[in-house]
């Protein structure tokens, strides 16, 4: 499966791919909606209509992210689920965005839609709270069929619900195989730690080194929109702040944000060439540019 937002463009870009499956992701709650997408509930609904049809003539295989369910109305989520399934999608995917839920909240929400709609169910947490596993194991308890993980939690913010602490949950809690074999889960851990450049721990909830840094381009977009639309958790309260990461995940707005930082105004075919250039440097380097880096890319495609 790949992912998209639900776009035209991403769409497009999504064929010749050799996949059977696409998530088109769209915004669930009125706090994007309104704040992120600038658009209405009908629009959300009329585009899941469009797209998802489309999806299906191109012969993919549909799911429907709907970002920050978490924090959209259960009613709303209904009709979005029957708008989805109409339109042919075989699966919905609930994603606690900011991760501001727990688990008993989980449960009767998933099990509401369990028991209003015939899709399959995926779930896709966030560990800003340190509730990313439970969150995920009581949805798969209400009825998901699906659940998103990462090797070692990685993920935006806080990260998402570790993979090692699902399979290990669900089987040795509820009896419940996932055909996921952790014989030689060390060696992916460290794997997966050392290609990444992030040391396990470091996105540990509320105290992580990373756990309010945003590197993706579609969130930093957002943030810099609106921190209501990726803050499930002020960073105050813990003495903490945002900090906007560049990396290989970022867009032209992060780099836009960064420049401006270093009182350096770009237009956006600069930022998309900064971009790459900063792209590569991650890449090799395993880390973020410093300033001065920033400004030797910026000298470079001035020259």
């Amino acid at each position: 499966m790949v992912w998209s937002r639900m776009r035209q463009d991403d769409l497009t870009s999504c064929l010749g791919l050799a996949v059977d499956n696409i998530d088109l992701s769209i915004s669930a709650s009125d706090q994007h909606i309104l704040h992120k997408l600038k658009q209405s509930r009908s629009w959300v609904l009329a585009t899941i209509d469009n797209l998802v049809r489309k999806a299906k003539d191109y012969g993919f295989n549909v799911c429907v992210g709907l970002e920050d369910a978490s924090r959209a109305d259960i009613d709303f989520l209904l009709r979005l689920c029957e708008h989805a399934q109409n339109a042919g999608a075989f699966r919905v995917r609930f994603a606690d965005t900011v991760g501001i839920m727990e688990p008993f909240g989980v449960f009767e929400t998933i099990k509401t839609l369990r028991a209003n709609t015939d899709l399959a169910i995926e779930m896709h947490a966030h560990d800003d709270l340190g509730l990313a596993t439970a969150n995920t194991l009581a949805a798969a308890l209400a009825g998901a069929t699906h659940v998103n993980t990462t090797v070692n939690g990685l993920g935006e913010r806080a990260g998402n619900a570790a993979l090692e602490e699902v399979v290990v949950g669900l089987k040795q809690l509820y009896g419940i195989e996932t055909g996921v074999n952790l014989r030689h889960f060390s060696e992916l851990s460290s794997l997966v730690a050392n290609a990444s450049g992030d040391a396990i721990g470091t996105r540990k909830s509320l105290i992580g080194k990373n756990v309010f840094s945003h590197e993706a381009g579609i969130h930093v977009d957002g943030l810099l929109k609106d921190l209501n639309n990726y803050q499930g958790v002020d960073p105050a309260i813990v003495g903490r702040q945002h900090e906007l990461v560049l990396g290989k995940h970022s867009g032209t707005q992060a780099v836009i944000y960064a420049y401006q930082q270093l009182g350096i105004h770009l237009n956006r075919e600069q930022a998309q060439h900064l971009l790459l250039a900063v792209k590569d440097f991650v890449k090799t380097a395993k880390r973020s540019p410093t300033p001065v880096e920033l400004n030797q890319f910026h000298q470079a495609i001035g020259d």
